[in-house]
């Protein structure tokens, strides 16, 4: 009975996660515009989260602190390598053109992915997912140009792409730390803690405390956002992924971009082309498609790979 419980809620769950995730736009503009730099808005939220995450770990599960030491390179990874970097380029990006074009570019991570577990994991690369390459790839290049939408200068580009492969990192490094039987959990707060540690080095100390001094009335209002679009999401979606699976919840998740679509428009009057509708069509139609798993065979016969 639990179990069919945990089930039937679990895509809410992830539906809410992608929800929020698509929300970041508000704190970012918001934070912008109080002077702090892309990389002190990442190390706040690093920071923010690292405390929570690891609070509600000790209090719900002490032992997922437990790593091995000849392991910390994978949450080197997921912490420096995905998060700081991916966090850095997509607010960056966020700066120079609308929160609807951000959040497609970043969901060009699934491309990337494809191409790096083709070479780490040695998974199939079939036609499906080459078709998905060009879709997504058809899709961003209608989003950043064309009659009608919205201009995207090359440095917007590349910070869009930039954060699109370091969100993929996280699968990668992530997909490593569960094969080394990692919990989510573990994860996702070593994660945290690695990504504090790494923005609070490269951060001027001095140009953060006068942001958060001139800002200080604000603090609660972006901490409570951090709490949304960070701690209550990767939660919401791990809690997700326990009662279904995760290319169903990664098609659930693509309410993100959609989700800062309708951010843009309601709170910064943001609205894109129809050129750039059909980009956002192609990138999420990409996504979808390549997610999804087929048991149906082929005329041929044969089981449809994806």
């Amino acid at each position: 009975m639990n179990s069919n419980r945990k089930s039937k809620f679990a895509p809410l769950y992830v539906i809410t996660a992608g929800i929020l995730w698509g929300m970041m736009g508000l704190l970012v503009r918001r934070m912008n515009e109080e002077g702090y730099t892309s990389m002190e808005i990442t190390a706040f939220r690093a920071v923010i989260s690292a405390v929570v995450l690891s609070a509600i770990s000790l209090i719900i599960k002490p032992q997922s602190f437990k790593i091995r030491v000849k392991d910390i390179w994978v949450f080197l990874g997921t912490g420096l390598l995905s998060v700081v970097f991916f966090n850095v380029c997509y607010f960056s990006c966020m700066t120079m053109t609308t929160l609807s074009v951000a959040a497609i570019l970043l969901y060009t991570a699934p491309a990337f992915v494809l191409i790096l577990s083709f070479f780490i994991f040695m998974e199939k690369l079939t036609g499906r997912k080459l078709i998905c390459l060009v879709m997504t790839f058809i899709g961003c290049v209608l989003v950043s140009g064309g009659p009608g939408s919205i201009k995207l200068s090359i440095p917007g580009l590349l910070l869009g792409l930039g954060a699109g492969f370091g969100y993929a990192l996280y699968s990668i490094f992530g997909k490593i730390a569960v094969k080394k039987g990692y919990s989510s959990l573990t994860i996702t707060v070593y994660t945290f803690i690695f990504a504090t540690a790494g923005t609070l080095i490269l951060i001027k100390p001095v140009h953060f405390i006068n942001c958060l001094t001139v800002s200080r009335n604000s603090i609660p209002l972006e901490v409570f956002l951090v709490l949304l679009n960070t701690v209550a999401a990767y939660i919401l979606y791990t809690k997700g992924l326990e009662g279904t699976e995760t290319g169903k919840a990664s098609i659930l998740a693509t309410i993100e971009p959609v989700t800062a679509c309708v951010v843009g428009m309601i709170f910064f009057g943001e609205f894109p082309g129809i050129v750039a509708y059909i980009g956002i069509v192609l990138v999420l139609a990409g996504c979808i498609i390549q997610n999804i798993k087929s048991e149906k065979t082929s005329n041929f016969g044969k089981r449809i790979d994806i």
